[in-house]
């Protein structure tokens, strides 16, 4: 396999590729584009420099071809002459000097045949070669403007994929917290601090009690001592 034909190649898969499922299947999307606009960027160069040299083959062929069909042409001519000099002396009764320039003529006319078959069988490589050409600068067109839409694409394209995956990281927090759920963390923290407020109302009400009691008691002594005092006054009475 040439070069060109490599070239050729990867310049149709790379232009065939399809981005977005490239970037659904990437474990980092940013790393794959970053990758893909490498890959974009070596393969123009390397069609490029490709593109230079098939050229250059071209144009150095169709060199040849018109100097072949320029030396076919004067060959022909030469041909001609000699033919018509040969003519020219068997006339004159120089059956020798005919000879000599007929010989001419037949050399010139196989030198003309040897530049026709190198016209006839260059023709078609040049063909072939300028067809290539075209297809390697159709391909290139198409990887700069794909290479463009990346580059244009790859600052969204980031942000939306760091975005979803914000998104993601967020919604998984979210999920982990369900302050309904009675045995999450944050109820059994909350229902701590209820026991805890529950406790300490509780002692402060216990305290209440003790003293109530205590001037309960106080009074209970002072209605006695009522009580006896007044006994004792009826008794004096009496």
């Amino acid at each position: 396999m040439t070069q060109k034909q490599t070239i050729l190649g990867r310049i149709s898969q790379l232009t065939r590729a399809n981005i977005n499922s490239l970037l659904d299947r990437a474990e980092d999307p940013e790393k794959m584009l970053d990758q893909l606009i490498r890959d974009y960027t070596n393969s123009i160069a390397e069609a490029e420099e490709a593109v230079a040299q098939t050229i250059a083959n071209v144009r150095m062929a169709e060199a040849d071809l018109q100097t072949d069909r320029e030396a076919s042409s004067e060959w022909g001519r030469k041909a001609a002459a000699a033919s018509a000099k040969a003519e020219q002396m068997r006339g004159g009764g120089d059956p020798d000097g005919a000879y000599k320039f007929d010989n001419l003529a037949r050399v010139a006319l196989g030198r003309q045949i040897q530049h026709e078959n190198d016209i006839t069988a260059s023709e078609p490589a040049i063909q072939q070669q300028n067809a290539t050409v075209e297809q390697l600068k159709e391909g290139l067109v198409q990887m700069k403007v794909k290479l463009e839409d990346l580059r244009s694409r790859r600052g969204t394209l980031v942000a939306r994929a760091r975005s979803v995956e914000a998104q993601e990281k967020v919604h998984d927090a979210m999920s982990s917290i369900d302050v309904m759920d009675p045995s999450s963390d944050l109820a059994r923290w909350e229902d701590n601090i209820r026991r805890q407020e529950a406790m300490v109302q509780g002692r402060a009400e216990a305290q209440a009690t003790r003293l109530e009691d205590q001037f309960a008691e106080l009074e209970d002594n002072d209605t006695n001592a009522e009580v006896e005092a007044r006994l004792q006054a009826l008794k004096n009475q009496a």
